[in-house]
């Protein structure tokens, strides 16, 4: 294993009573050397059997796995978490696996992850995993916006408890799932029993491959276009506030016009864009740049050594809040075409 490399973090969200803690006992005996951060230790049921010590705010687990609270903001927690590990005070950890409250807004950790520099260069986001509970997940969508949110920013839906609900039940929250978040795979757990690689190489990495896999990362064939006309039928309220869709653009983008355009969204709406990926076909440059964001934070660029395919046009997913598609669309469309002409000859 490479040691300089950064460490991959995977976000465990889920609304109360979703199955995030019955699925990190089980991922705790099946992942050895993961570091669990967690909001509140001592209120969370892990496994008696699996803790072999405590140590204020933190527990060596069987495995070679550590458990530790959040102290104030998670920047801290990951520091004090890769100093503890370097200077051989606890385990080597490989990975980490992030739990948020059942109430919590994922967008802000991941903005976290990626806004502190020392900590982005040590830890790399794997992926957000969300549970949706199959029993009680389709009124908590309705109830409850937070819930809906974390739906949203997945890149993969574990639907839990699928064993007490009735079937029809469960085929209509799939449909509802994949409407809010097309691009995050729904898989079935039962008793928290998941393979581990269910929930790793989420991103645009494959550590198994070694490889950028941009297209299995952004899956644009999944997403409306937003231009195309909604969906019949009538949604719930809160899955109106949510819109999951797709840009193409034809022509390679001026790199001035695509960088003013980002930044009005991240300066204006950022509250509104919960996450974006992309990759593009930049003017000038014969391999497409990766770009990924959440609300007012940037991922840096990341340059393919290859196209995915035979396609050479720019394409963007959007998941966002309260923002019009075709707003974003005109956005990028405008000033790609407007930087364009002021360039040219």
């Amino acid at each position: 294993m490479d040691t300089d490399a950064p460490l991959p973090v995977t976000l465990l969200t889920g609304f109360l009573g979703s199955g995030k803690t019955t699925l990190l006992n089980q991922l705790v005996r099946k992942l050895p050397r993961t570091a669990i951060l967690m909001n509140e230790f001592g209120a969370v049921a892990l496994d008696h059997q699996l803790l072999q010590k405590m140590d204020g705010p933190m527990a060596l687990l069987s495995g070679g796995c550590v458990c530790c609270t959040i102290s104030g903001s998670l920047s801290p927690t990951l520091k004090n978490l890769w100093m503890a590990r370097k200077q051989g005070g606890i385990p080597a950890f490989e990975r980490a696996i992030i739990e948020t409250t059942g109430i919590a807004d994922p967008a802000p950790v991941l903005a976290n992850l990626l806004h502190d520099p020392w900590v982005r260069a040590r830890f790399r986001l794997d992926g957000v995993v969300t549970t949706v509970d199959a029993l009680f997940g389709m009124g908590q969508l309705d109830t409850h916006f937070e819930a809906v949110k974390q739906v949203a920013v997945a890149d993969r839906l574990l639907l839990t408890k699928t064993d007490l609900a009735p079937a029809d039940s469960v085929a209509a929250l799939r449909a509802r799932l994949a409407e809010l978040n097309p691009g995050a795979d729904i898989v079935s757990v039962t008793h928290g029993e998941v393979d581990p690689a269910t929930i790793r190489n989420l991103g645009l990495w494959n550590a198994d491959t070694h490889k950028l896999e941009a297209a299995r990362w952004l899956k644009p064939q999944r997403y409306r276009s937003a231009s195309a006309a909604p969906l019949g039928g009538k949604p719930a309220a809160h899955d109106t506030r949510i819109r999951a869709f797709s840009v193409e653009l034809d022509a390679p983008l001026d790199r001035f016009g695509l960088t003013a355009a980002l930044d009005m969204l991240l300066s204006f709406r950022a509250e509104n864009l919960l996450r974006f990926k992309a990759i593009v076909h930049v003017e000038g440059e014969p391999l497409p740049v990766v770009l990924h964001g959440v609300q007012h934070v940037l991922y840096p660029e990341t340059r393919l050594d290859a196209w995915p395919d035979d396609e050479r046009r720019s394409r963007f997913v959007f998941i966002v809040r309260d923002l019009d598609p075709a707003f974003v669309e005109k956005l990028l469309g405008d000033f790609a075409r407007a930087a364009a002409g002021t360039h040219a000859p």
